[in-house]
């Protein structure tokens, strides 16, 4: 797969782009980038709305008898889901304390798993791949959240996905995507012999870049820019037509601020990296479960792409960034 990385080379793209860390979505799954640390500051020291009590310390034990300690990861957009998960639960009437900038999957996973965290907002493909079973190929996000179920520790299980991912994707300007009618990577076809295809050095090798878009969508590209990891060389890139197609990261704020169109990808040619919570099963209640799926059957793409860029080129409290999605679907 070449998804996140715990969400975090995508992070660390975003990171160099506009401050935003956003995704771990590219082949070194397992790294992580800091957030901003004036952003991190203000996440972390934020207890979310009502009485949720924030430690200081991201790894010490798990929260007072009876509190669900909700933790993340160390970059934005995983800050913000932790804080839209405590929210809606607190709303709920759940004792609520959070655990944000913890650090990358390697350190809060096995927080996850002896119970010091109680949940974490995760996403599926990586945590498959990277902690669960390296040798997976499943690509759908039925097929990852099959394989997680039956393969995840005893202590653990997950929620229901949402059907917002942060993954790689091929993007391409609003005047392109409306001067060829394109909504889908399958719609490139009949194109893509007169664009300059845009991405990371390493897209030409990967079984999902150049490969699988040949192999599952059968098109062969004019030519091919290394640049970097959907980061500012290959955005400028794309908005100044040197390239006409790029692999970008599904919650970039670029996509938002340069009004950039994300294709789908009908044929799973990028393994599904669906946000989906990852709990501990001794915090699971009824209220907990039917709480996270109402929140997770809400949450797109899209809603995760406005909340990224609210949280990191606006610089918005990232409390206030989760209150605000919560209200929109009409839970806060």
């Amino acid at each position: 797969m070449t998804l996140r990385i715990t969400a975090t080379s995508g992070v660390a793209a975003l990171a160099v782009i506009g401050l935003t860390a956003v995704t771990a979505c590219s082949s070194s799954s397992s790294s992580s980038a800091s957030s901003p640390s004036s952003a991190a500051g203000s996440a972390s020291a934020s207890a979310p709305a009502s009485s949720a009590a924030t430690s200081n310390n991201p790894l010490a034990g798990g929260g007072s008898s009876g509190t669900v300690v909700i933790g993340s990861a160390n970059f934005p957009e995983n800050e913000v889901l932790a804080e839209v998960y405590a929210l809606a639960l607190q709303a709920k009437g759940v004792k609520v304390s959070t655990k944000l900038n913890i650090g990358a999957r390697e350190v809060y996973y096995p927080q996850v798993k002896n119970g010091a965290i109680s949940i974490i907002p995760e996403y599926n493909g990586t945590l498959l791949t990277v902690e669960v079973d390296p040798k997976s190929t499943a690509k759908t996000t039925e097929q990852v959240d099959t394989e997680l179920a039956a393969k995840l520790p005893s202590t653990l299980t997950v929620l229901n996905p949402a059907s917002a991912q942060d993954s790689d994707s091929i993007t391409v300007t609003a005047a392109t995507a409306a001067k060829y009618h394109l909504k889908s990577i399958a719609d490139l076809k009949p194109y893509a012999s007169s664009m300059v295809l845009g991405g990371p050095p390493e897209f030409k090798t990967r079984s999902d870049g150049i490969a699988g878009l040949k192999a599952n969508y059968g098109l062969t590209f004019k030519g091919f820019d290394g640049l970097d990891t959907s980061g500012p060389l290959t955005l400028k890139a794309l908005t100044s037509d040197k390239v006409q197609a790029a692999d970008v990261f599904t919650t970039s704020p670029q996509i938002v601020t340069d009004k950039l169109v994300a294709l789908s990808d009908p044929k799973s040619n990028f393994a599904a990296q669906n946000v989906i919570p990852l709990v501990n099963k001794s915090a699971l209640t009824p209220t907990i479960s039917s709480t996270l799926n109402a929140v997770d059957a809400k949450l797109t793409t899209a809603a995760l792409v406005q909340m990224v860029n609210a949280a990191v080129t606006e610089k918005e409290n990232y409390s206030t960034v989760a209150a605000n999605f919560l209200k929109t679907i009409g839970m806060g």
